[in-house]
């Protein structure tokens, strides 16, 4: 079974087990978080996708641990100016183990991943062109106005 949360303003595909990197959450190592926005849950039987969130599902992950994310550097140049400004950052990230995927109880406010379509409305003159193959003119040119054969 696997799960689309959404979390940090970005959205993850986990699956139990997985290890994500996200924005630091507010929970000592070795504590657990539970994310409740899932977007989708797959796996075994039909997807549920949520409208915009699956309700009642939710995802156990455990903090991994706390450390910062790789260095960027912001520089600012303006040429013929004599202007140059570096500066840079490190974003602080938790690592998160995925544990549990908790499915909704009963029913939910999700609908199905694919919706059947009815069957549009024949046009006129389908069930011809569909027998001969042919396909309709995009120019409508009348047949007597062939210059070649006109002398």
């Amino acid at each position: 079974m696997f799960a689309i949360v959404a979390t940090s303003g970005k959205q993850f595909k986990v699956s139990e087990g997985d290890r994500i990197l996200v924005d630091r959450v507010p929970a000592n190592v070795g504590q657990t978080v539970r994310l409740d926005s899932v977007l989708m849950l797959g796996g075994d039987n039909k997807p549920m996708i949520g409208t915009p969130f699956v309700a009642g599902a939710a995802v156990e992950a455990t903090v991994v641990a706390h450390r910062a994310g790789d260095k960027i550097i912001v520089f600012k140049f303006e040429a013929r100016k004599r202007h140059r400004r570096k500066t840079g950052h490190r974003q602080q990230l938790s690592e998160l183990r995925i544990g549990a995927i908790q499915p909704p109880d009963g029913a939910s406010a999700s609908r199905p991943a694919a919706r059947e379509r009815p069957e549009p409305a024949a046009r006129p003159g389908a069930a011809e062109r569909a027998a001969t193959g042919a396909r309709p003119s995009r120019r409508k040119v009348a047949a007597d106005t062939d210059k070649t054969t006109q002398e």
